[in-house]
């Protein structure tokens, strides 16, 4: 029995996990900022689930749960930090009041949790951290220039982290989904609140009066909470775990057509050092 924190567990991927990790006997440390939502699922699991309200945005909040799962677990065995929500936008249209949210969110909340649970990982020799990306990382759609953002800070981060911990008996790993069939795209999704009739035809198409894909998503929540766990418990966790069909196509096209443009650039490139 291995004990699990996961962040956002009111809706969505961070509910399919906790329901998951619990079907399967697992504690968990559940977690929303209103824990009312998550209720429930205490009392189902009355021996394993342990809801707390949590805003990683709150260092207090972030301590307080850590504590609290080292009181009545022993410690934090894996680390899930999925709280986050979506941001829609052109670069232009971005309000900076909106911007500096989503990242103190996704990017300093995700440094104030593993900040929180590394002293016991070390102290123990153990652990698995997850920071939840996505395939917007990858792709950058027009009108998630800054959710892409967020999520490649997250990427870069956490493969910084992996080569730190890993001697220490500890992994890091990103999981990167791509459309799921969760509330992401619904009450999730924020955007900015004046659009530039500029970017009509690029970011605009994506806003949320336009959107025709939310509750459409072929991925199911479930199936990637299943795919976590495998991954998790797996020898060998990856660095990077992407989830759906839309995500490994996109992720491999992405990464050809980088491959491409460096080629195409290769001697410029290369003609930058001294010669010698």
């Amino acid at each position: 029995m291995t004990t699990w924190l996961i962040t956002g567990c009111s809706t969505g991927l961070g509910r399919a996990f906790a329901e998951a990790v619990l079907d399967r006997g697992h504690n968990v440390v559940v977690t929303a900022r209103e824990v009312a939502q998550v209720q429930d699922l205490a009392e189902k699991y009355p021996d394993t689930a342990l809801p707390l309200p949590l805003d990683v945005t709150d260092d207090h909040q972030v301590t307080a749960a850590v504590g609290a799962a080292e009181e009545r677990f022993g410690g934090v065995d894996v680390l899930v930090n999925n709280a986050g929500y979506g941001y829609r936008a052109a670069v232009e249209e971005g309000e900076d009041d909106a911007v500096r949210r989503l990242f103190e969110t996704h990017v300093f909340g995700t440094v104030r949790t593993i900040k929180a649970v590394l002293p016991g990982m070390r102290a123990r020799r153990t652990g698995t951290i997850v920071n939840l990306s996505s395939i917007g990382a990858r792709i950058c759609p027009e009108g998630s220039g800054y959710y892409s953002a967020v999520k490649a800070a997250v990427e870069a981060l956490t493969l910084s982290l992996r080569k730190e911990v890993e001697p220490l008996g500890i992994t890091a790993m990103v999981v990167e989904p791509g459309g799921f069939r969760t509330d992401f795209a619904g009450r999730s999704l924020t955007q900015s609140a004046v659009p530039i009739a500029d970017y009509a035809d690029t970011a605009g198409k994506r806003r949320k009066e336009h959107d025709t894909g939310h509750a459409k998503q072929p991925g199911d929540p479930a199936k990637a909470a299943s795919a976590l766990i495998q991954a998790v418990e797996s020898d060998n966790p990856p660095y990077m775990l992407l989830l759906g069909n839309d995500t490994s196509d996109g992720f491999r096209a992405a990464l050809d057509a980088l491959r491409a443009e460096a080629d195409a650039w290769e001697p410029l490139s290369r003609s930058t050092d001294f010669n010698t």
